[in-house]
Order: structure tokens, then sequence, then C-alpha cells
């Protein structure tokens, strides 16, 4: 009987080892999950862009001259910097400097002989007065002296007619000089050429009504940028100028950029296919920014609503829900869903308001496979790297 029951253990001893053997090789593997610790600092509540924005130049000018015709001057080149005034493109136009020639020889002419007939004037006027005069001593005749009073009238006439005559050739010079500025294309401001689209002798024109054709110069004030961004309608009420805002660009990484708000649209986008945004404009706060940015970087814009320092946060990638979370438990190696209450919040974190401690450890990679209550997980130090 006895060696019945030493056979029967040993039996249960090696079918528990093979069970345990079997268990063990088939047992759940730890899912490697990214943990944060709960911390506290800095949580603020913002609004975003819900496209991405632009930089945009707070001055830049599509140029193309005001008429037709072959370029005959070129005095800048791509990137250079011009100051106000300056001449970037003149259009062939001599045939206007000729008109302006014989306007000017024609203008002269009829100074000239304006101031003859006004001379003439001068002379027949004085004659009629000493013929009044002599008329009431009996002296002349009274034919005599109406003769003369209406030899200068007519003077008078021909000298006002030729003085018109000479404001009208006078200002067929100032017609001719306008024309000529329509072939020049000059600098409204200072600025960086960025494009020039021509070359010496090609053929150039202006735009006609409907038909959209690339500017002749595009010319960017550098000294000024803004970023133009649009923020959703719903969110478009919280905002007010001079808000505290930051700027991040794709070419700058990580790099936040201190700005403000400068303008606030005025009216609603209703595009197609397109949420109702508001489009509202930032402007850089440091101008040593300005130097390293180019007009058409795309942007995000982040616009402080409220803030609160030295509360308790979370990364907001580990809020589950708007109130859910997944606690590491390093000593029994599991997750444990948890319920919290959370405040404030933006994409980088979520202030928590209770269900958390300061030093428990959150899952932030909450969108891996087999993250759920009581899984069997360990730490990814790799990620958390």
């Amino acid at each position: 009987m006895t060696r019945r029951i030493k056979h029967l253990v040993s039996a249960i001893l090696v079918i528990a080892m093979i069970a345990t053997g079997i268990w063990y090789l088939n047992r759940p593997k730890p899912i490697a999950v990214v943990v944060k610790a709960v911390e506290r600092g800095l949580v603020e509540e913002t609004v975003a862009n819900t496209r991405a924005g632009t930089v945009k130049a707070c001055r830049r000018a599509l140029l193309s001259p005001g008429t037709g015709g072959q370029i005959s001057r070129l005095n800048i080149s791509e990137g250079q910097r011009v100051k106000t005034g300056t001449l970037l493109l003149e259009l062939w136009n001599k045939d206007l400097m000729a008109e302006i020639a014989l306007n000017e020889a024609e203008a002269k002419a009829s100074k000239a002989t304006a101031r003859a007939a006004c001379l003439e004037a001068d002379v027949a006027g004085r004659k009629a007065d000493r013929l009044l005069r002599l008329r009431k001593s009996g002296a002349v005749s009274e034919d005599s002296v109406d003769n003369a009073v209406t030899e200068s009238k007519a003077s008078q006439a021909k000298c006002e007619s030729s003085t018109a005559k000479a404001r009208v050739a006078a200002a067929r010079i100032e017609v001719a000089r306008t024309k000529l500025e329509r072939t020049r294309l000059v600098a409204p401001f200072d600025g960086v050429v960025a494009e020039i689209n021509g070359e010496l002798n090609e053929y150039t024109t202006p735009s006609p009504p409907g038909i959209a054709t690339p500017p002749a110069i595009d010319l960017i004030d550098n000294s000024c940028f803004y970023v133009a961004a649009p923020i959703d309608e719903v969110d478009a009420p919280k905002i007010y100028l001079n808000q505290i805002a930051r700027v991040s660009l794709d070419a700058f990484d990580e790099r936040r950029f201190p700005g403000k708000v400068r303008r606030i649209a005025t009216y609603v986008l209703d595009r197609e296919r397109q949420a109702r945004t508001v489009e509202v404009e930032v402007e850089f706060s440091n101008p040593d920014d300005l130097v390293q940015l180019l007009a058409g970087y795309s942007a995000d814009v982040e616009i402080i609503l409220d803030s609160h320092e030295n509360t308790l946060r979370i990364p907001s990638e580990a809020v589950v829900d708007d109130n859910r979370v997944f606690v590491f438990l390093p000593a029994e190696g599991l997750l444990q869903e948890r319920e919290i209450k959370s405040g404030m919040s933006n994409w980088d974190y979520t202030e928590v308001v209770s269900g958390l401690e300061e030093g428990e450890l959150v899952v932030t990679s909450v969108d891996r496979e087999g993250v759920e209550d009581d899984a069997l997980v360990k730490r990814d130090t790799e990620e958390e790297r």
C-alpha cells in the first residue's frame, strides 16, 4: 500500500511538472510598453490650426509693367536686395521718348507764340488807352477809338487762346511721360527679388482680366514675417489680439518661435469639403528670428488660452477617451486601467486633477496590441530613450 502511494505521488509530481512545463512554454509573453512618470510642471490650454499655416512676408508684391512690350533693360537678378524706387525693369520705349521730345518742342513753340500774342495784346491795349484819353479832348474821331478798343480786345483774346494752347501742349508732355512710366517697373519698397519671369528682349505683358499670368518680378520685404493659419470656428471666439502664441516650423524640427496674435479675420472661410475656419495671423516676437525665415514655410501655431504652473501632469498621448489611463505596476509586471479626472490639456501634456499620484508610471504607447487591464507587460527601455 505504501509503495502504491509512493508511485501515485510520483506520478502526480511528474504530471504536475509536465503541466508546469507546458504552461511555461505557452505562458503569455509580456508586452513591451513605453511608460512615463507622473510629474509636476507647466500645463497650458491651447488652440491650434486645423490645417498647416504659411509663413508670409508682411509686404510682397507681384509686379508687372502697366503695359505690354519688349524688355530692353533688366537691372536686377534673383536674390538681389533693392531699395525703394530702384528701376527693376524697363520696356522698349524709344517711341515714347521721341514723342516726349516732340511734345516738349511743340510746348516750347506754343509758349513762345503765346508770349508774342500777349505782347501784341499789351501794345494794342496801351494804344486803345491813349486814344480814349485823346477822344475826350476831341483830337481823334470816335471811329478810331472804337477800332483801337476792338483791336485791343481781339489781341487779348488771341493772347488767352495762345496761352491755353501752351498749357495743352504742356499737358501732352505729362501724358507722354505717364505712358513712359508704364514701361518702367520700380521697387515700391525695400526688399529682395524672389523671382524674375522674363529675359532681355523677351515680350512681357500684364495679366488680362480673368487670365492669370506669372508676374514679371516677385518682390519680398524680408524684414517682417507673420504666420497665417486657419483656426476652427469653434475655437475662434477664445482668441483675442496680442494673445501669446508659439510657432513651430517643419524646417526647424522641434524649435518653437515666440509670437503673438496680430489679426483675427472678420469672416469665416466656408470652403467645400473643409471645416469652416477663421484665419488668424501670428507675428514673431523676436526680431532675431526673422533673419532665418523664408516666405512660404509651412507652419503651425499654438495660441495659449490659459496656463497652470507646478501642476500634476502626464503626456497627453497616455490619455484614452479623455478619462482613462493604463498604470504600470513594476512589482507585478502588470497594467492597471484607471479612471482619472483631467483638467486643461494640449498636444504635449494633460493636467491630472485626481486619479493618479506623482511618480506613478503611465503607458504612453496605448495603441500597441495587447495593452489592456491586467496585461502582462515589461518596459520598453529602448523607446523610452
